[in-house]
């Protein structure tokens, strides 16, 4: 319906008026509501349309007045071909759609008083945890399907598995979870997210857990203490160090950590909202070396300045997200909604200052969890 109302903006403008509609989903009753189209007829009135406006206006309406009658019949004929408690749920699954049509068209959002009551409570859920508009619109049409092909009759424990379903659904073609295929891991993203200790906390299970050979390249020369916070895990792990000024340093470190596993690399954090610190990245690491970079952000950080930081960071290719401070925040919409928008995976969540324990490995069911509770999708 969202799409639908697009469009119908974009040829009619803001001022469309819905005349009738019709949706058609697979297996319905009487051969309404059949899978998965939504077809609606709209008109603006010639009083209130620009000039400009005018001609793709008239010929839409003529467009419609051929086939409104057509139309009418159609979406009549199964009412009045039922009786008694067929034609009540017909008529009354036609008012809930219309009802649910007027009300994007007005609002351009959905709202939990038009969302069918069994699924109430868990999408009030995802209200609270600032799930993005977009990923709740698919899933208010996908709710509305499974509602009236299971002919209403869905309690919560069934809407509730279906929505946590449906969300795992959106986020499953992604690859999840830690990776580390390459040599060179590099984590980068702005100033006070964690970088350094979530760093530290994946070379300390690579060099502990997993007796890997790991070695470490700082390039944060800018803040005070950021080398000295590094080369004292360094000293923890027993494992060699390398502070680079600039790609020459970088090259010269790559050289000499060839006989290692891993090399894990950290950044500076700079003003996020300055792309020249950003540009700065390329002059000092070289990012076509056998590189696996991830973007960290903070799960303490609003929105939008999360999309912003993406934004700018985008010029550097980025395998997967990694997301700090779970452990401050009560609300993880970031979780799904960054990942779902830019189709890249979470490798890791870290859930305190504690090195190396407060991380976790991402899962897909582990983001699930962390906004709507626990689930049972092992």
């Amino acid at each position: 319906m969202p799409e639908a109302m697009k469009k119908i903006r974009k040829d009619l403008g803001k001022d469309a008026v819905i005349l009738n509609s019709k949706t058609i989903y697979t297996g319905g009753i009487f051969g309404l509501f059949r899978k998965k189209n939504i077809e609606v007829i709209a008109a603006v009135d010639n009083d209130m349309v620009q000039p400009s406006q005018k001609e793709k206006t008239d010929f839409h309406r003529a467009e419609m007045n051929t086939e409104m009658k057509q139309t009418d019949r159609q979406l009549l004929e199964p009412v009045q071909k039922a009786t008694g408690e067929n034609k009540e749920m017909i008529l009354k699954e036609i008012h809930d759609l219309k009802q649910w049509m007027q009300l994007i068209a007005s609002q351009g959002h959905s709202s939990i008083e038009h969302i069918p009551s069994p699924y109430r409570e868990i999408y009030r859920k995802l209200l609270n945890q600032n799930i993005s508009e977009s990923i709740l619109q698919q899933l208010t049409k996908d709710i509305y399907e499974h509602y009236y092909s299971n002919k209403e009759l869905v309690d919560e424990n069934a809407a509730s598995d279906y929505i946590v379903q449906s969300l795992l659904g959106y986020i499953k073609p992604l690859d999840f979870g830690e990776t580390l295929q390459k040599k060179y891991i590099v984590v980068i993203g702005p100033t006070g997210v964690g970088k350094t200790t979530t760093l530290a906390k994946i070379a300390s299970i690579n060099a502990i857990e997993q007796k890997k050979k790991i070695a470490f390249i700082t390039t944060d020369t800018y803040r005070i203490g950021a080398v000295e916070q590094l080369k004292t895990y360094a000293k923890i792990l027993n494992v060699p160090i390398e502070v680079c000024y600039n790609l020459n340093d970088f090259q010269q470190a790559v050289d000499n950590f060839t006989a290692f596993d891993h090399v894990f690399i950290d950044t500076a954090g700079r003003n996020f909202r300055n792309k020249k610190y950003i540009d700065d990245l390329n002059k000092i690491i070289d990012f076509q070396t056998e590189m696996e970079t991830y973007l960290v952000f903070s799960l303490t950080a609003k929105e939008e300045d999360l999309e912003t930081i993406y934004q700018q960071f985008s010029n550097i290719p980025i395998d997967k997200f990694i997301f700090t401070k779970l452990d401050e925040t009560s609300r993880c919409g970031s979780l799904i909604n960054l990942s779902y928008k830019y189709n890249t995976p979470i490798a890791y969540i870290t859930t305190g200052q504690d090195v190396p324990d407060d991380i976790i490995v991402a899962t897909h069911d582990t983001i699930i969890n962390q906004i709507v509770g626990e689930t049972n999708n092992d």
